[in-house]
């Protein structure tokens, strides 16, 4: 893949919460149609990443190129226009509006209303849970369900890259394994996936390739099977 343009890229990114470096010089790259793992200790700064990627935290030094274009400057809110769409740590749907409100909402800088109609069938068959739901309000939902419907949500922007933060936070296993195999799905339909999880196990086996953080830091990349069984990663991550 050395040869490739990444489709995301970060190159030696510095962020900080007040005085606090989060992110400490952190590069990393995607590919086109790749899911791509990070995996780390709490504090590593694995959703800082995330939040930087999207402008929601700044980065102070360092750059962030989505499709070949510098965006450290565009707008959070810009960003799903452009095809780049994160599904942030705790959900955050719209508790009193219903499944398909939801759902319009990720729709919300679209114009194309057939298209728009049709792609709400799609993540209905993506999530048939969420179509027995249509009508429910989003905060009545379970656990589960809500994390389907803030991912689902986000297709409804048609993203080409998807920002996956701790998609399995609170989850029972069985959801959880449901989980992972719609982001598999989701990923063979041409979507590629960043994918920040604590359950590095399951993180690595759905992805491609996969960095490992510590403090800020990249400490460790390569591809996602000889992370697996790399003896440092299963004693310090995969409790062994």
């Amino acid at each position: 893949m050395a040869d490739k343009t990444p489709i995301l890229e970060l190159k030696n990114v510095v962020s900080a919460y007040g005085r606090i470096q989060a992110l400490k010089g952190i590069s990393l790259k995607v590919y086109d149609g790749e899911i791509v793992s990070i995996i780390g200790a709490n504090g590593a700064g694995k959703s800082t990443t995330l939040m930087t990627i999207c402008n929601i935290v700044k980065a102070i030094e360092g750059d962030v190129y989505y499709k070949g274009k510098r965006i450290n400057d565009v707008g959070s809110e810009v960003l799903p226009t452009m095809g780049l769409c994160q599904v942030p740590e705790g959900r955050r749907i719209f508790p009193r509006l219903t499944v398909l409100e939801n759902l319009d909402m990720g729709a919300f800088f679209r114009t194309d209303s057939t298209n728009i109609k049709e792609d709400v069938e799609r993540v209905f068959d993506l999530f048939p849970k969420l179509r027995e739901r249509r009508k429910q309000l989003g905060g009545t939902l379970s656990g589960g369900e809500q994390q389907m419907l803030a991912m689902a949500r986000a297709l409804m922007s048609r993203p080409k890259v998807l920002l996956l933060d701790e998609p399995s936070m609170g989850l029972a296993p069985l959801l959880v394994k449901q989980i992972f195999d719609i982001v598999k799905m989701i990923n063979s339909q041409g979507v590629t996936v960043v994918l920040v999880e604590q359950n590095a196990n399951l993180a690595l086996q759905a992805a491609q390739r996969g960095y490992v953080l510590e403090t800020g830091k990249v400490v460790m990349e390569d591809e996602a099977d000889k992370l697996l069984t790399n003896p440092d990663i299963r004693k310090a991550y995969l409790g062994e």
